[in-house]
C-alpha cells in the first residue's frame, strides 16, 4: 500500500463567507487520501464560521483571538496543526482535480525541495496566468519581484510554456506547499510584513539550506 504523508490544507479566513461558499467545494472534494482541511479564522465578525460548521462539519476550525493579518494569522494557526505538509491556500482559489498529488510526489522524491506552488491562472480568464504568483516567482537584480507568466501588470496566456518542474526563488502564498519541518525551522512568516511579500521573505530564508520549486501542469484558478 502506498504511503501518503499527511497534508493539512489551511485556509486563512477573515469575514470570507462569500469566498468560502463559492470555492470551498472544489477544495473539499480533493482526491488526496490523507488530508485535513483547516479553516484558520482571524477573528471574523460575519457568519463564515457558522456556514462552515453547518455545511462542512468535518473541517477543523481554529480561531485566532484577533486579526493578525496574513503572516501572524498563519503563524498562530499553524502552531496548532500537525501534518507532514502544510498547504497555505487563499480562500478565493478554485482547485482542479488531482491538484495535490503531483506536488507532494515531487517534494517526496527530492529531499532538497522544501516548498512549491502549482501554476495559478486567473479565475475570470482561465487561459491567462494570475497576477498572484503565476508560474513561480523570482527577484531581479534590483530586488523587484516578478513571475514566470507575469511581469508587472502584464500576464501571459498559458500555452504550456511553464509545464515543467523548475527552481524558483519564491512560491506564491496563494497556494504554498511547504514541508512542516521547514516551516518550523524557518519560524514561519515574518509578522512585520502583516500581509504581502511575506512569502518572498520566507522563501528567501528557506534558500539558505534548500530549494524552492514549482510544479506544473497542476493548476489553480484564483479570483
Amino acid at each position: 500500500m502506498k504511503n501518503y504523508p499527511k497534508v493539512a490544507v489551511v485556509i486563512l479566513n477573515w469575514n470570507g463567507r462569500f469566498f468560502l461558499e463559492k470555492f470551498l467545494p472544489s477544495v473539499y472534494n480533493s482526491s488526496y487520501p490523507n488530508i485535513e482541511f483547516v479553516i484558520g479564522d482571524n477573528a471574523s465578525t460575519d457568519d463564515s464560521l457558522s456556514f462552515v460548521r453547518a455545511s462542512y462539519p468535518k473541517i477543523t476550525i481554529l480561531e485566532n483571538t484577533e486579526n493578525y493579518g496574513f503572516a501572524g494569522g498563519y503563524n498562530h494557526i499553524l502552531s496548532r496543526v500537525e501534518a507532514d505538509y502544510f498547504v497555505l491556500l487563499n480562500s478565493d482559489v478554485e482547485v482542479t482535480p488531482n491538484w495535490i498529488e503531483p506536488v507532494i510526489e515531487m517534494l517526496e522524491r527530492d529531499t532538497h525541495l522544501v516548498a512549491a506552488q502549482p501554476k495559478i491562472l486567473a479565475f475570470h480568464n482561465k487561459a491567462k496566468f494570475e497576477h498572484a504568483g503565476a508560474a513561480g516567482g523570482y527577484l531581479d537584480r534590483y530586488g523587484f519581484p516578478f513571475c514566470c507568466g507575469r511581469i508587472m501588470d502584464k500576464v501571459e496566456y498559458d500555452l504550456g510554456q511553464y509545464d515543467d518542474e523548475r527552481e524558483i526563488f519564491w512560491a506564491s502564498g496563494a497556494s504554498l506547499f511547504i514541508k512542516s519541518w521547514a516551516w518550523k525551522e524557518a519560524e514561519g512568516l515574518d509578522e512585520d510584513f502583516f500581509a504581502h511579500m511575506e512569502e518572498i521573505d520566507l522563501c528567501w530564508r528557506l534558500k539558505k539550506w534548500d530549494i524552492v520549486s514549482v510544479i506544473a501542469p497542476t493548476l489553480l484558478f484564483i479570483m
